[in-house]
């Protein structure tokens, strides 16, 4: 598991994640039972507090925020707000991708399959070795040659 870049989060975005846990919306909820199984062996969050923010589903290990956008991430001033939201995340090295709420409800095997495939393109090929971890291969004198 590699080390946690998301912000911090501020105040009232704890509280406001376990509310939001507590009263997920239908997609959320499908998506979850999609992602909670550790597809892969990806971990992924839910209601994820970090900032101000709140995410819907967060994967540490691909620096990937999952939003789930319903009809209201289009009205308003809501979609500006997504825009500051979405840079906020960038800054930190998180990306952030959006899914329609319509798409989840017609398939949410299909967007979870699609959601892990993003993730492993996005994983690193090896986790970084621990600063007090085990010197490389060749330092403990062995034939690298014959590995």
């Amino acid at each position: 598991m590699l080390k946690n870049i998301a912000p911090d989060s501020q105040a009232g975005a704890v509280t406001r994640a376990r509310r939001n846990r507590r009263e997920m919306t239908l997609p959320e909820v499908l998506l979850w039972r999609e992602l909670k199984a550790r597809p892969s062996g990806i971990k992924f969050r839910r209601q994820h507090p970090s900032g101000p923010y709140v995410l819907d589903f967060f994967c540490n290990d691909a620096r990937l925020a999952i939003e789930i956008d319903g009809i209201a991430h289009n009205m308003g001033d809501r979609p500006q707000r997504d825009i500051a939201r979405d840079a906020f995340f960038a800054r930190a090295g998180i990306e952030t991708v959006r899914i329609a709420a319509s798409e989840v409800l017609a398939d949410p095997v299909a967007v979870g399959i699609s959601i892990v495939a993003l993730v492993r393109s996005r994983l690193p090929l090896h986790h970084p070795a621990a600063p007090d971890g085990p010197p490389p291969r060749d330092k403990l004198g062995e034939d690298l040659s014959k590995v």
